[in-house]
C-alpha cells in the first residue's frame, strides 16, 4: 500500500513565521551556519540540485553562498567535472552533482517530458530520429570533445537531421535526458556540451527508494521547514514518491500559521534570526524550491517577482527572508549599474552595502540607483 500523508506525534508545534524564515534562510545558505558547506561541489550536493535554466542567474545562486568566490573562480571551479548541468526535472536545467546525474535522471527526468515526447513526434522527431540524432551525438563527442549548442546543431543537420524550428534544442534535451550528453560551461554566449560519462567519471548508484530518501533528505536539509508538496513540486514527483522519499527521515512536523511542514530537529535546536539581508538572482532556489511562496512574498509582490505569471522571475533583495525589492542590471566595461525598485520602505544603506558582495563576485564596480 502507498504511503499516506506524513503524520507525526509532534504535529502540534507550533512555529512563528519569523522564526521558520530564519530556518529556511539558514538552510538556503543565505546566513552563515557553522557546519555549513564552504565549496562548490559541496553546496550543490547540499541542495541535491539548483535551479539553472539562466545561467547567469545560476552561477550568482553558486556566488551569493560563495562569498569568497568570483565568477571566474565559480567558472574554473566548474571545469573539473564535479558538478554539471542538465534536465534532472521538472523539465528545466539545474547543476547537480556529477557522480548523481545518472540516477537522478533515471527517477525525476522522465516524467516531465512524456507529454513533451509526443509533441516531438508530432513535429517529425519520432523515436527512430531521435534513437539517430543520439547515437551521432554520442559517437561525434567520443574521445572527451566538446560541442558548442550552435555546432552541434550544424553537425545533426549537417546529417539530414531536421534541426529547424527548436528541433535541435529538442534533441539536445532528449539526449541530456537519456543520460548520455550534459551541458559543460559556456564558450562565449553559447553552452557547450559533452558525453554525460565523461563528466561523471565517479558514479553513485542507489536503488530507487534510497534514491527517493536521498533527494528528500537534501530538499528537507537546503529548504525546510517545507511541506510534502513543496518536496513534490520541487522534483516533479509524484505525491505518493514524495512520501516514499520523506518517510527515510525522522523529520519534525510543525505548524507554521496553521499550515503543516516538515523540518530537521536539529533545525528546531538551531533558530538563531538574523536581521539580513540578500541579494538573489532570477530563478534562485529561495523561490523556485518552494510550491507555497507565501511566507516569502504578498500575493502583490509575487505577481511582480513574476509578472504575468509567464515563469520568469525577476531578481530579489531579501531581508529577514522576506522579499523588500526587486532590482536589474546594466553591465559595462568599467562598472555594473543597479537599479532597485522597493516595495515600500527599505533600509537603503544597508540595501546598497548588501551588493559589495555581488561586486566582489563581478570583479568589476558597483553602482546602486533606485526606481522610486
Amino acid at each position: 500500500m502507498p504511503p499516506g500523508p506524513i503524520v507525526r506525534e509532534d504535529a502540534g508545534v507550533d512555529l512563528s513565521p519569523d522564526d521558520a524564515r530564519a530556518i529556511r534562510m539558514a538552510n538556503l545558505l543565505l546566513t552563515r551556519r557553522p557546519d555549513g558547506p564552504d565549496e562548490l561541489t559541496a553546496v550543490v550536493e547540499w541542495f541535491g540540485a539548483m535551479q539553472a535554466q539562466d545561467v547567469a542567474s545560476g552561477l550568482w545562486s553558486l556566488g551569493a553562498r560563495l562569498p569568497a568566490y568570483t565568477r571566474s573562480q565559480i567558472l574554473d571551479q566548474l571545469e573539473r567535472r564535479s558538478v554539471l548541468r542538465t534536465w534532472p526535472m521538472r523539465g528545466t536545467i539545474h547543476f547537480i552533482p556529477s557522480r548523481d546525474a545518472h540516477w537522478m535522471l533515471e527517477l525525476t527526468a522522465r516524467r516531465p517530458f512524456q507529454a513533451a515526447e509526443k509533441r516531438w513526434a508530432s513535429w517529425g522527431l519520432d523515436g527512430a530520429t531521435i534513437d539517430a540524432a543520439v547515437d551521432l551525438l554520442a559517437t561525434t563527442l567520443a574521445g572527451d570533445r566538446r560541442l558548442t549548442r550552435t555546432d552541434a546543431v550544424a553537425m545533426l543537420n549537417a546529417a539530414g537531421i531536421d534541426t529547424s524550428a527548436q528541433r535541435g534544442y529538442h534533441i539536445l534535451v532528449a539526449a541530456s535526458i537519456r543520460g548520455v550528453v550534459c551541458i559543460a560551461p559556456h564558450v562565449g554566449n553559447d553552452p557547450t556540451f559533452v558525453l554525460l560519462d565523461d563528466w561523471a567519471g565517479e558514479r553513485t548508484t542507489p536503488d530507487r527508494d534510497t534514491a527517493l530518501g536521498i533527494l528528500a533528505g537534501r530538499f528537507f536539509a537546503s529548504h525546510g521547514p517545507a511541506t510534502e508538496k513543496d518536496f513534490a513540486g520541487w522534483t516533479g514527483l509524484s505525491l505518493t514518491d514524495a512520501r516514499r522519499g520523506i518517510a527515510a527521515h525522522d523529520l519534525a512536523t510543525v505548524r507554521v500559521d496553521g499550515t503543516p511542514m516538515l523540518v530537521r530537529r536539529s533545525d528546531l535546536d538551531a533558530v538563531v534570526p538574523h536581521d539580513t539581508i540578500a541579494v538573489l538572482p532570477a530563478f534562485d532556489e529561495y523561490l523556485l524550491g518552494y510550491k507555497d511562496r507565501s511566507l516569502m512574498a504578498t500575493p502583490a509582490q509575487l505577481a511582480a517577482i513574476v509578472p504575468g505569471n509567464n515563469g520568469v522571475f525577476q531578481p530579489t533583495v531579501v531581508q529577514n527572508g522576506k522579499v523588500v525589492a526587486l532590482w536589474r542590471r546594466v553591465t559595462g566595461k568599467a562598472a555594473t549599474t543597479i537599479t532597485v525598485t522597493p516595495f515600500g520602505r527599505v533600509p537603503r544603506a544597508r540595501v546598497e552595502a548588501a551588493f559589495e558582495p555581488y561586486a566582489h563576485y563581478l570583479e568589476q564596480p558597483v553602482r546602486v540607483k533606485w526606481a522610486d
